[in-house]
């Protein structure tokens, strides 16, 4: 996260995304996912300039480590604990003149599917798509972070979605991310379980 209330947090904001680079590079991850931090004392429009700053602070130690920075858009529902980018077409904005082989979009079904314009933000993300996550939207919603579905459980077209990630040439990771705590009360072997009978079940993913 790189929001912060004051310059010594936001610095220390910064300095934890350095060493989460350093960390990725040793584990030889795919991407590092950024959720970029809530809004502090109500003043969205800082919140939005420190990540900004946050990433321009950190792209090129992470282009010479060859860690790709993939920023995640969090669902609005989020902004005042997670995050204040809130949308595919923000996300976008905010990396669209950063280096597209370094630093692109974390792109998560349970946060965007909701968007209007889905669609056509992911014809213009094309290849800034590092990663692809699904879970599903259930209800009710009794924890912010851990009252998900499985794949096709829910209200997310996830059909619909993975037809326009391919159409767009995404051959990516697909995470199957579901926080819930259902999933998490079951033994893990059946959790496991359950995880691939729901993302076989889906026709196009």
């Amino acid at each position: 996260m790189f929001t912060a209330p004051t310059t010594t947090l936001t610095r220390l904001a910064i300095d934890d995304n350095l060493r989460a680079i350093d960390d990725a590079a040793e584990l030889g991850a795919d991407s590092l996912v950024l959720v970029c931090g809530p809004v502090q004392e109500r003043d969205l429009a800082l919140g939005r300039a420190q990540v900004r700053r946050g990433l321009e602070a950190i792209v090129d130690t992470a282009k010479s480590a060859g860690v790709r920075l993939a920023v995640e858009p969090l669902h609005p529902m989020m902004v005042a604990d997670r995050s204040v980018i809130v949308t595919l077409g923000e996300a976008l904005d905010l990396v669209e003149d950063l280096p597209g082989a370094t630093v692109g979009i974390a792109l998560d079904a349970y946060h965007v599917f909701w968007d209007p314009g889905l669609a056509t933000m992911i014809e213009r993300a094309s290849d800034r798509i590092f990663c692809y996550q699904i879970s599903d939207w259930v209800l009710p919603i009794e924890g912010g972070l851990s009252s998900r579905g499985l794949p096709g459980e829910g209200h997310i077209d996830l059909q619909g979605l993975g037809r326009l990630l391919l159409n767009v040439g995404y051959v990516g990771p697909i995470e199957v991310e579901v926080l819930s705590d259902d999933l998490w009360s079951r033994a893990p072997a059946d959790a496991l379980d359950a995880v691939i009978c729901a993302y076989k079940g889906l026709d196009t993913v």
